[in-house]
């Protein structure tokens, strides 16, 4: 029996939340859990057989009815079956309308930021974790690192969960104590309607760059899945959910515009921004700003390096502040963020050199990562990246050229080349390559060895691409791989003295 209820809601209660076309068999059944993956269902479930690109959850119907599924919840014709079938519009939108009414609505007595956007959304995600935390207001976190819930510290399976996982965990947040969400929400989320129904206190958007092409086809088609989120702010009930938009980035302006007169805070280092910062100092420890906000001015004193995490720590404190946290107190709490796994994650290898890992895997997020090491002044910048397979393959030449113009050197190896040949994706990456003077290996552990081997006093080293993932997918297999783990392993054989 599901801890939510003493007693299962029965399966017309369930059905008033959403839109249904038809209903064959009875519907007064209890529902004691739901699922849309066959092998999940046990003798009480509501199984929903959703469309998909590789697999037909209608294909798998007879599978859960043997399991014991109380009913069937499909947008498609099926065979007659001997449990109730109740055809909807949409079985995505169905199920999240389904889902957050079998946890009853837990987004409504949370406080709820998410975010989104192509880079930066797992550190404000961070960021908002941390700032709630210090501040008093317990808040679980659901991103692409891990979800934080009661108790429970767990790897993430996916950025965003589908809809049944994520109002469970919303549940067990709310029901464990906890008074606020964190959560990182991407662009296929939203067009698959994952997030439907979720009640956000503060929805930002971080920017947008090129990435997922592969699934959206073209940025403005990339652009309108993520408006989708701010269309579902406005059409909130129960809360009047504020946008929280980076109004330096055009796509943020285009959003703006879009979202009329919603009510919203902008960020970012224009004159007119709601929280504003200027007087921009780096260090290899940190970076200070100053903030203007809520017609009052503070020193934004982080440990986190460049230009893009002061607009993540902007994001952040602008979306705490709608969620309801005094200004002064959570200014005071950046100082105390601490470091997000595979983002510009410092190698803790005493050397003459310095070595980071990062997750930028876009044009964008590299350019914006070697720029950061740039204002830390090094003698060279040293490269190892490659492209992940399988994905937008349109972005691989572009990447190269981000690296190549900004690093002294570039190693090229493999990422995730999934069940694409390594060598392949390397020869589309070295198209974006106008120097013969980079160096190429399959190998990652190699060439990571290799970076580590070439680098002499004051040079920085970034490994780049997969940041916190501890797998490398090779012929649709994972095998072990940590860059953190294999770079510090590298940096300790080689000699304190051994200079170039």
């Amino acid at each position: 029996m599901n801890n939510f209820f003493s007693t299962p809601p029965t399966l017309d209660s369930l059905l008033c939340s959403t839109k249904v076309i038809s209903v064959t068999g009875g519907i007064d059944a209890r529902v004691t859990g739901l699922s849309y993956d066959s092998r999940d269902v046990e003798p009480g479930h509501l199984f929903f057989a959703l469309p998909g690109a590789k697999e037909n959850g209608g294909h798998y119907v007879n599978d859960a009815v043997g399991r014991g599924a109380a009913a069937i919840v499909t947008d498609q014709e099926l065979p007659s079956l001997l449990i109730p079938v109740i055809r909807v519009l949409g079985a995505r939108e169905a199920m999240a309308d389904i889902a957050n009414a079998y946890y009853r609505y837990p987004s409504s007595t949370l406080a709820v930021a998410g975010v989104t956007g192509t880079n930066g959304k797992t550190t404000t995600a961070w960021i908002i974790r941390h700032l709630c935390e210090t501040v008093g207001r317990s808040c679980g976190l659901i991103g692409t690192i891990e979800y934080v819930l009661p108790g429970v510290q767990e790897p993430a399976t996916r950025t965003t969960p589908e809809s049944v996982d994520l109002e469970r965990m919303l549940g067990r947040m709310r029901d464990g104590g906890f008074k606020a969400a964190s959560l990182e929400v991407s662009s296929h989320a939203l067009v698959q309607h994952r997030v439907r129904g979720i009640e956000f206190d503060a929805a930002i958007f971080t920017n947008l760059t090129q990435d997922h092409l592969d699934y959206h086809g073209t940025m403005d088609d990339y652009f309108e899945a993520k408006t989708l989120f701010f269309t579902q702010l406005a059409g909130q009930t129960k809360k009047k959910g504020r946008a929280i938009i980076n109004s330096d980035e055009r796509y943020g302006r285009r959003l703006i515009d879009r979202i009329g007169s919603h009510p919203h805070f902008t960020f970012g280092q224009g004159s007119n921004c709601h929280f504003r910062a200027s007087d921009i100092r780096y260090s290899a420890t940190g970076t200070t700003f100053r903030l203007d906000a809520k017609g009052r001015s503070y020193l934004v004193r982080s440990p986190l390096i460049g230009l893009f995490n002061v607009y993540n720590t902007l994001a952040a404190i602008a979306a705490v502040s709608a969620m309801g946290l005094e200004l002064r107190r959570v200014v005071a709490a950046v100082a105390g963020v601490p470091q997000v796994p595979g983002r510009m994650q410092r190698v803790p290898v005493h050397r003459n050199f310095q070595t980071y890992v990062d997750y930028a895997h876009t044009p964008d997020a590299l350019e914006n990562v070697l720029k950061t090491l740039r204002q830390l002044s090094p003698a060279h910048i040293i490269t190892v990246f490659g492209c992940g397979g399988d994905r937008d393959a349109s972005k691989r030449p572009l990447m190269a050229a981000a690296v190549e113009n900004h690093s002294d050197k570039v190693i090229v190896t493999s990422d995730n080349p999934r069940s694409e040949d390594p060598l392949a994706i390397i020869r589309d990456v070295e198209k974006g390559l106008r120097s013969p003077g980079h160096e190429t290996f399959v190998d990652r552990e190699f060439a990571i060895r290799r970076a580590v081997e070439l680098a002499g006093a004051n040079d920085i080293i970034l490994i780049a691409g997969k940041g916190h993932e501890t797998y490398q997918e090779i012929g649709g297999q994972r095998h072990p791989f940590d860059d953190v783990n294999v770079t510090a392993r590298a940096m300790t054989q080689k000699p304190v003295s051994e200079n170039h």
